[in-house]
């Protein structure tokens, strides 16, 4: 591999040449090392630099040296005859050990580098072993030209943090360092059995300490305070005791060991009883300080011999963490030898204490009876037994599992992908962080995916115990740069951790705006990547401030714990959203874009989805013949795709069907055949019957006449230009799809300026409300004679509506509109053919006082046609009508229920073209058949010539 300046190398080599010119640096350099680089030019290190800080104050017996001294004996016997040499740093990253497999490697290095006490640590050496350890957290090699320094060029090196089993804390570092040239892949088995012998070792030490602990309270168990019994206490009462009890029992025990000092807590049981823990600071033989943890219980003495335990010992195997005793069953004698992984404890007439182990450590059962006839009646048995430092691990650990437990619930509420982020932050904080702050991409905002969220974060939650908090606001575009603990987690996938903000004060220069504020503000930062089945989402950024205490490795993890949980929920809401757009997507192309010109009501329309998903409510608004109009409102059963689909089915079917001029019964009976019909070629899988509900009106401005039917709808409300509400008493109607039962509809006389609110059921049926109630709201809403449709559209929605819709919303106001009776002209006429002259006639007179005489000529070719055929080919009487509104209407009706065909005539014959030559004239025409007869219409222009 080559070494030194490599303008014409490869590989590592040459892309650390590169690097160092400030070239982009080409694919090959792995992320944990190009980050490291980048951290290293960012805090002004050169790579020439040879010296490195050294220190004389470390602790030259720290718990770690102890530990490790044996370990690194064994190596070194290992590596003998090698060019290997094995160091130890504490995790400040000063060396505090180092052997050789070849003792002349020891002249080859500098003078102050042969001695423990020269520093390592990533922001003075560089890139290197040491430092990147502890920048990691994690087995790292560093090989050759991958050190940031010149000095390392040669050589290779793989470090592993060392951790303290009881805390999790890093308590150093073990590295092997080695010639490029000698690499093995065993050497990562070798190191990591090494360091696990390392932390073996160091929870020796801890449970060393806890048993001269437990061995000093057993040694003063029968000296006892004035009054008390020292007797059989929580053992027995945890018999009876409710499983939350104990856990509130041994918590509180804990809590008061971290402490540290004299006190006393009182806990309420679950069944009323009260027991009062006190906390006793004591002293082993060898000088270890604790504190010892007593119940004291109400309730009578038991009168039994005296127990003075007069040897106490732990296996070496023990756990190690705080001791937690109570007391003894019923008196048998149990051989000491006969009790494995118990303490062995010499006694009078008593029974030996147990010991187990649970999950704040050992566990055991001690007791001293007091047997003075005139004794109190109360009684204190032994808890816990602890340092201050260990049970306030154990604090912490048992709060970390409440977070998480806590989590679980509190994450994930909703699928909404922001109110899950912010549910998050409201989690952390204060528990685990002072400040969070969440950022994702836009497109995941959206519910899709991001091409690269590096680029695209916005910030979607600022959380913390302040308000005025020094960070970009919500909906800002956040830029991060390379060498960012954010970018960084990103890059990696796993959380960063900078116990000193101040220190990476160079990587937040991106944002001079809020980093001279923020770094006073805050002192430690987690970022945690949130990642969920394969797919980036974001990042949150853990902050602490108040605690003086920097982020330590069990918080990285914790959150690490937080952030996989809340990722999770994110990317559930996130495809929910997705999904639910999607869907309302479909529901809004199939619904109305454009509502038609037309003078027979003025309309206001809403359509509100509802906030779980979207269902299948929809309205229309349809221009029919004589300038009728046709009001549809409807609401299929269910929710999402299906509903959806199956709404737009229903709309376009119920447009053709009132098209044709269908009577509102009977639309409604072609919609029930047309879901049957659906329901049969296409079932749901696993949802049931497709149904729906639906409500058809049909207004003719010239009589002033609704005529509305029903199928299982709620009816409409009726507000009149005086301002009285009603509900109009339709005929009911089954569901649409039940089949086989009729539909009946109602005729309505509407004054002009009256309103008419046609809505689903979701407007007023809500789980929390009652339908009189709701009803009662909307009487109140409508009762405006002087509102606009919009605004009653607006006024109902605001004071009706529920605030959390659970089904689909559909509303459609419609203001009545009367025809004007002088642009209406009619004649009854017999069936006679002298008389289509007269009709022709009058319809020109009628039409030149409208001022219509461009439209006079094909007004009356088509009057002509249509009264001819209705006086050759239907039955008497004739009546003839033109309605003069956006366009020219001619009507000719008769009692004859013969329909016309419109048909091409040959070229021999004689008639035939009557119809094709109206079909020319018209923009439109048809037929509308009638209780007794049909109408011919047709619609012309009124610039028509």
């Amino acid at each position: 591999m080559p070494t030194g300046h490599a303008t014409g190398g490869t590989g590592p080599a040459r892309s650390r040449e590169r690097f160092l010119q400030g070239e982009p640096v080409e694919a090959g350099v792995r992320t944990s090392i190009l980050s490291s680089w980048q951290r290293s030019r960012s805090l002004g290190l050169s790579p020439d630099q040879a010296d490195l800080p050294f220190r004389d104050d470390f602790d030259r017996d720290a718990r770690i040296v102890r530990a490790a001294v044996p370990v690194l004996d064994r190596l070194q016997a290992r590596f003998a005859g090698s060019k290997m040499n094995i160091s130890v740093a504490d995790a400040s990253g000063t060396v505090l050990l180092r052997r050789f497999g070849e003792a002349s490697l020891a002249r080859s290095l500098p003078a102050f580098q042969r001695v423990p006490g020269f520093v390592f640590a990533e922001r003075v050496a560089g890139t290197n072993g040491i430092g990147l350890a502890l920048a990691e957290r994690q087995l790292i090699r560093v090989h050759g030209a991958e050190h940031f320094a010149e000095r390392s060029q040669r050589s290779a090196c793989r470090a592993l943090p060392v951790r303290d089993p009881l805390s999790g804390r890093i308590e150093g570092v073990l590295c092997f360092g080695y010639p490029s040239s000698t690499e093995d892949p065993e050497l990562a088995i070798t190191i990591r059995k090494a360091a696990q012998a390392i932390e073996r070792r160091l929870l020796r030490q801890s449970s060393a300490r806890e048993r001269a602990l437990l061995r000093a309270y057993l040694d003063t168990g029968a000296t006892t305070s004035a009054g008390l019994h020292h007797t059989v206490g929580v053992d027995e009462l945890a018999l009876e005791l409710h499983p939350r009890d104990r856990a509130v029992l041994t918590e509180k025990a804990a809590e008061l060991i971290s402490r540290g000092q004299r006190a006393a807590a009182v806990v309420s049981l679950f069944d009323g009883r009260r027991v009062t823990l006190v906390s006793r600071p004591m002293r082993s033989g060898s000088g270890v300080e604790g504190v010892a943890i007593e119940a004291v219980l109400p309730g009578p003495a038991p009168r039994e011999p005296l127990a003075v335990p007069t040897q106490v010992d732990v296996s070496p195997g023990s756990s190690g963490r705080l001791a937690v005793v109570t007391a003894v069953p019923p008196p048998r004698f149990v051989p000491a030898a006969a009790a494995p992984g118990r303490l062995p404890v010499a006694t009078l007439s008593r029974n030996l204490p147990d010991v187990a182990h649970g999950p704040f450590g050992t566990v055991g059962r001690v007791d001293v009876a007091d047997d003075h006839p005139d004794a109190p009646s109360r009684t204190r048995g032994l808890v816990m037994v602890g340092e201050p430092r260990v049970g306030t691990y154990a604090l912490a650990a048992r709060r970390r599992l409440e977070l998480l437990s806590e989590a679980s619930a509190r994450i994930g509420t909703t699928l909404d992908v922001r109110r899950t982020a912010q549910e998050l932050a409201e989690t952390a904080v204060p528990r685990l962080a002072d400040f969070v702050t969440i950022d994702l991409p836009e497109a995941v905002l959206r519910g899709e995916e991001s091409a690269d969220p590096r680029t695209d974060l916005h910030r979607t939650v600022v959380h913390g115990i302040r308000d005025d908090l020094p960070f970009s606001p919500v909906g800002k575009q956040v830029d991060f740069g390379p060498t960012t603990p954010q970018i960084r987690c990103l890059t990696s996938g796993q959380a960063v951790l900078e116990p000193d903000l101040k220190a990476a004060a160079g990587w937040l220069a991106q944002d001079p705006e809020h980093t001279e504020r923020l770094l006073t503000e805050v002192h430690s930062l987690i970022a945690v990547p949130l990642v969920a089945r394969g797919v980036i989402l974001g990042i949150a950024s853990f902050y602490r401030a108040q605690d003086p205490a920097p982020f330590g490795d069990d918080d990285r993890s914790l959150g690490l714990e937080l952030a996989s949980r809340a990722a999770l929920s994110i990317d559930n809401a996130r495809r929910y959203t997705r999904e639910r757009t999607m869907v309302l997507t479909l529901q809004r192309s199939l619904l109305p874009h454009d509502l038609p010109d037309q003078d027979a009501v003025e309309i206001a329309h809403r359509y509100l989805p509802a906030e779980s998903d979207v269902g299948g409510d929809w309205y229309d608004v349809i221009p029919l013949s004589g300038t009728r109009i046709g009001l549809f409102v409807g609401d299929v059963v269910g929710h999402g795709m299906l509903s959806a689909a199956t709404m737009g089915q229903l709309r376009t079917a119920a447009r053709s069907f009132a098209e044709l001029d269908f009577p509102p019964d009977e639309v409604l009976t072609h919609l029930d055949n047309l879901v049957g019909r659906l329901d049969r070629e296409e079932p749901a899988a696993g949802a049931g019957a497709i149904g729906a509900t639906c409500l058809y009106a049909v207004y003719d401005p010239t009589s002033q006449q609704c005529t509305m039917a029903r199928a299982g709808h709620p009816p409409p409300a009726l507000v009149r230009p005086d301002g009285t509400v009603s509900f109009p008493d339709l005929p009911a109607g089954p569901p649409l799809g039940l089949g086989g039962l009729p539909f009946e509809s109602a005729e309505i006389h509407l004054p002009e300026g009256s309103r008419l609110l046609l809505y689903t059921d979701g407007l007023i049926e809500d789980r929390q409300r009652d339908v009189d109630v709701v009803l009662d709201q909307l009487r109140g809403a409508l009762a405006h004679p002087e509102q606009t449709p919009e605004q009653t559209c607006q006024t109902v929605l605001e004071t009706v509506a529920p605030a959390h819709p659970c089904d689909d919303i559909a509303l459609l106001v419609a203001r009545t509109h009367a025809m004007d009776p002088r642009r209406i002209a009619a004649w009854d006429l017999p069936a006679d053919p002298a008389r289509v002259s007269e009709v022709r006639a009058a319809a020109l007179r009628q039409l030149a006082d409208w001022g219509l005489d461009e439209a006079a000529f094909a007004a009356e070719l088509m009057l002509s046609e249509l009264v001819t055929n209705a006086i050759r080919h239907g039955a008497g009487p004739i009546r003839v009508r033109l309605l003069h509104g956006r366009t020219l209407i001619c009507e000719v009706s008769d009692a004859s229920n013969t329909a016309p065909h419109l048909r091409r005539a040959a070229s021999t014959d004689e008639g035939g073209r009557g119809l094709f030559l109206v079909a020319q004239l018209a923009q439109s025409w048809g037929t509308r058949y009638l209780p007794e007869g049909k109408v011919i219409w047709a619609e012309c222009g009124l610039d028509a010539a």
